[in-house]
């Protein structure tokens, strides 16, 4: 893999990261409580899902 295509990914993975936090931010309250989302896992979750780790 060159530089710029593992640059490419990395700036691909956070936009992707971002959009999945800024979307589970935006649940209201009672959607995240019914899927067992709590304010404090919002990062983590949407990092795991982006990442895998």
């Amino acid at each position: 893999m060159t530089m710029i295509s593992s640059v490419r990914e990395h700036m691909n993975r956070r936009i992707a990261y971002n959009r999945t936090l800024n979307e589970l931010s935006a649940l209201p309250l009672n959607s995240r409580l019914d899927l067992n989302i709590y304010e404090g896992d919002i990062r983590k979750i949407a990092h795991r899902a982006v990442y895998g780790k």
